[in-house]
C-alpha cells in the first residue's frame, strides 16, 4: 500500500479501493514494529489519529472531498503547534498551551483531514544539524547497522525517520540551515526548504525568524510535489516534469566540493551525468560570497542571537537547562553586540544580491547535498567531534538560507557506508513551481529514492 504515490493513494481513498483507517492502520503497524529501536517520535497520536481515520472514512463514504490531503497519515516536527499535543521544541518540559495552537501551516493540514500521525523529535530549538537530543533520545538513522547506530540529520531529526519507518506518508518540518534537506539526506528521502517568507512561520517555535522556514518532506519527489500544491495558497497549477532539453544547470564548484566522501562525489556525479544524458545543459559555476556568507554562519549567524533573545523574554529559565551543545552556542551569543548583529543583516543581504546575479546565466544551480556521511551517534558524543561534523553537514545546505532561495533534495544512492546521499537543486526565490518541476524531471532519469536505494534495513 505504502509503495504507491501519493497521488494514487488519495484517488483510490475517493475510489473507495484504499480505507484511511486501514492506511493509518498500516502505519501505525509500522510504528508498533520498528519505534523501538529508531525512535522517530517524541509524541505518538495513534488513538486519536485511529478515531479520526475512522471519521475520514464516513466522510469519503458520504462524498465530501475537503482537499487532497484527506485521510493522509502525516508526521509534525515538534516545533509545530498541534491542538492537542504538546510541544516540547526538543527540550525536557512542554510549553505552556499557547504554543499548541496551529498556524497556517497545520491549518492547511487539518482542514482537509490529513491525519497527524504524531509529533517527531527535533534537536533542541532546531539548533543542530545533526539529529541529537539528550532529553529525549537521538533517532536513530534506519540505514545504519544495528550494532553502530548513526544520526538521522536534523534538526527535523524524526521527519525523515518517520518517513522510512513507514509510520507517515509526508512530514512536517522546518529549515533554518538545511534542516529538512539534511534528515531527507541522509534517510533516503526528498525535501523542500521554501523561499523564506512564502510559508507563515506562524504557530511553530522559533529559532531564527530571519531565516527558519517551514518545509516539507516526502518519500519521492512526486510526493512532495503533490504534499506542496496541498499546502501552498500560492500554488494554482498542477506540478509537471519540465523539459530537461535547454535547462541551463550550474554545477557550484567552490566550497561545497571540498573534504566530500569520494563515494558521495561518485554518487553525486553520476547523478549528474544522467541528467546531462537527458538533454540539460550543465556548466561550472562559482559562487560570489560563499567565504564570506559562511564566516557569519560559522560565528553564530542570526540564529544565536535571535533564540538567545526568544529565551531571554520567554523562558529565561530554560537556558541552564539547554543541551550543551545548544547552550555553548546560545551563551556566545552574548558577544555579539547590537551593531554585530545588525551588520550582518546587512551585509548577508548584499552577500545574497551579489550571489544570486549567477542566475542571470543558469536557471537552477545543484550541489551534493551534505558532504560526509552520517557518523554515529557515539562518535558526536566528543564535544569536538560533533561541532566538526554539524558544521560539515550544514555547510552545503546552509548557503541556500543565508541567500534567500528556494532548494529541493534528492536521493543519488548509498555512500560507501550504506548511507543514501543526496543532490541538491536550488532555484531564485519564490521559484518552488519550476524547482519541483525539475526536480521531477531529475528523478524521473535518475530514478527515486525507492527505485534506487530499496528499504531501509532498520525499517
Amino acid at each position: 500500500m505504502f509503495s504507491k504515490p501519493l497521488s494514487e493513494i488519495a484517488a483510490e481513498i475517493r475510489d473507495g479501493d484504499t480505507n484511511p483507517s486501514d492506511l493509518l492502520r498500516a502505519a501505525s503497524e509500522r510504528y508498533d514494529a520498528t519505534e523501538g529501536r529508531l525512535n522517530a517520535y517524541r509524541t505518538w497520536a495513534g488513538e486519536r489519529a485511529a478515531k479520526q481515520a475512522i471519521a475520514v472514512d464516513t466522510l469519503v463514504a458520504s462524498g465530501i472531498d475537503l482537499g487532497p490531503l484527506m485521510g493522509i497519515p502525516i508526521s509534525v516536527k515538534d516545533l509545530f503547534g498541534v491542538p492537542g499535543l504538546s510541544t516540547y521544541a526538543g527540550t525536557n518540559a512542554a510549553f505552556p498551551r499557547e504554543w499548541e495552537a496551529a498556524g497556517p501551516v497545520v491549518r492547511a493540514v487539518q482542514s482537509q483531514m490529513g491525519i497527524v500521525t504524531g509529533k517527531t523529535h527535533t534537536v533542541e530549538f532546531a539548533f543542530g544539524g545533526l539529529g541529537t537530543n539528550p532529553h529525549s533520545g537521538t533517532p536513530v538513522n534506519p540505514w545504519s547497522a544495528p550494532d553502530a547506530p548513526r544520526i538521522p540529520g536534523g534538526s527535523s531529526a524524526g521527519a525523515g525517520v518517520s518517513l522510512a519507518q513507514g509510520s507517515a506518508l509526508l512530514a512536517l518540518g522546518t529549515d533554518t540551515a538545511g534542516s529538512v534537506r539534511i534528515p531527507a539526506s541522509f534517510t533516503g528521502q526528498t525535501a523542500l526548504k521554501v523561499t523564506h517568507g512564502r510559508w507563515s512561520l506562524q504557530g511553530i517555535i522559533p529559532l531564527s525568524p530571519s531565516l527558519d522556514t517551514p518545509g516539507l518532506l516526502a518519500r519521492t519527489i512526486a510526493d512532495l510535489a503533490y504534499g506542496f500544491a496541498a499546502i501552498d495558497v500560492e500554488s494554482a497549477a498542477d506540478i509537471a516534469p519540465i523539459q530537461m532539453h535547454g535547462l541551463r544547470i550550474g554545477v557550484i564548484q567552490n566550497m561545497v566540493w571540498d573534504d566530500i566522501d569520494s563515494s558521495i562525489a561518485e554518487n553525486t556525479q553520476r547523478s549528474l551525468q544522467l541528467v546531462e544524458k537527458a538533454g540539460a545543459h550543465l556548466s561550472k559555476a562559482k559562487l560570489a560570497c560563499v567565504d564570506e556568507a559562511l564566516t557569519i554562519f560559522r560565528a553564530g549567524g542570526l540564529a544565536a542571537p535571535e533564540l538567545r533573545a526568544f529565551l531571554d523574554r520567554n523562558f529565561p529559565e530554560r537556558i541552564e537547562q539547554l543541551d550543551p551543545s545548544v547552550l555553548a552556542r546560545v551563551e556566545a551569543a552574548d558577544g555579539i553586540t547590537a551593531s554585530d548583529y545588525l551588520q550582518r543583516i546587512v551585509n548577508l543581504a548584499q552577500y545574497a544580491r551579489t550571489a544570486g546575479q549567477v542566475f542571470d546565466t543558469v536557471d537552477l544551480l545543484v550541489s551534493p547535498t551534505i558532504p560526509i556521511t552520517a557518523p554515529t551517534i557515539a562518535d558526536v558524543a566528543d564535544r569536538d567531534t560533533y561541532q566538526r561534523a554539524n558544521m560539515m553537514a550544514l555547510r552545503n545546505t546552509a548557503l541556500v538560507n543565508l541567500f534567500g532561495w528556494c532548494a529541493v533534495t534528492l536521493p543519488t544512492g548509498l555512500d560507501a557506508f550504506g548511507i543514501p546521499s543526496g543532490l541538491q537543486v536550488i532555484a531564485p526565490p519564490k521559484q518552488e513551481h519550476r524547482l519541483l518541476s525539475a526536480a521531477l524531471a531529475m528523478e524521473h532519469v535518475i530514478g527515486s529514492g525507492p527505485e534506487i536505494l530499496g528499504k531501509a534495513p532498520l525499517a
